[in-house]
């Protein structure tokens, strides 16, 4: 009589950041500070330290979420018209007031008020920008999860899914997700999970600091790869 093959064991979940690597991590987010603006591509300076750059929707939170990982109230501006903050904005990290990174805010898109010439312009500057940016480490991509994947939001991933498949790490931030239902909110990520194409997906909500500590280790980890 033939033995049955032992059904496969569940996948283990990740182990949560330990205290003292989520303490260091916000720590040094803490430290960031406005380097430079620039409204094209070839105006920003170029960096040999690892940057990392938080894309999203306007209105999806991309601006209170830099601000809550920062722990900082002003940091990153949201602008009362969205679609009308059409600037690259960067931010040292670093402690003892010695950058290791670099923050990189990318405009909003798809406001439906903006012009299609301001439209179509933003589109290339965030296209050269994540397809040449050579010391660009990982993006971050705000989702509201209310709303999820906009057309918008799949072409940014189909943008970098090259540098993807080479090395580049990914973050999708399900941004307020204090609205959601704990139900709604695992659903949300599922369906976010096959749609990330080799990402990270985690709920995030600024209001109940859902989220925040995993993401700050995470961003921590990209900036200093271990060995």
């Amino acid at each position: 009589m033939t033995t049955p093959a032992p059904s496969p064991a569940p996948a283990t979940p990740p182990a949560a950041p330990a205290p003292d690597r989520i303490r260091a991590a916000l720590g040094w987010l803490h430290t960031a500070h406005f380097l430079t603006s620039a409204p094209q591509l070839e105006h920003l300076p170029a960096f040999d330290l690892p940057e990392i750059a938080f894309v999203g929707r306007s209105n999806a939170g991309k601006s209170t979420a830099i601000n809550t990982l920062t722990q900082q109230t002003r940091l990153a501006f949201a602008s009362k018209t969205p679609g009308r903050t059409q600037h690259i904005n960067l931010f040292g990290v670093g402690k003892q007031k010695v950058d290791d990174a670099v923050l990189a805010d990318l405009p909003g898109y798809g406001y439906a008020a903006v012009p299609r010439e301001a439209k179509l312009r933003w589109q290339r500057v965030m296209g050269n920008y994540l397809i040449t940016r050579e010391n660009l480490r990982g993006v971050v991509l705000m989702c509201d999860p209310r709303h999820g994947m906009t057309e918008l939001d799949e072409i940014l991933l189909e943008v970098i899914r090259p540098r993807v498949e080479q090395g580049l790490k990914f973050l999708i931030l399900l941004t307020k997700s204090d609205k959601l239902t704990r139900s709604d909110g695992a659903k949300a990520l599922s369906i976010m999970r096959l749609q990330a194409g080799g990402g990270e997906v985690k709920l995030f909500s600024a209001l109940k600091k859902q989220g925040v500590d995993e993401a700050a280790e995470l961003l921590w980890r990209w900036a200093h790869p271990e060995p």
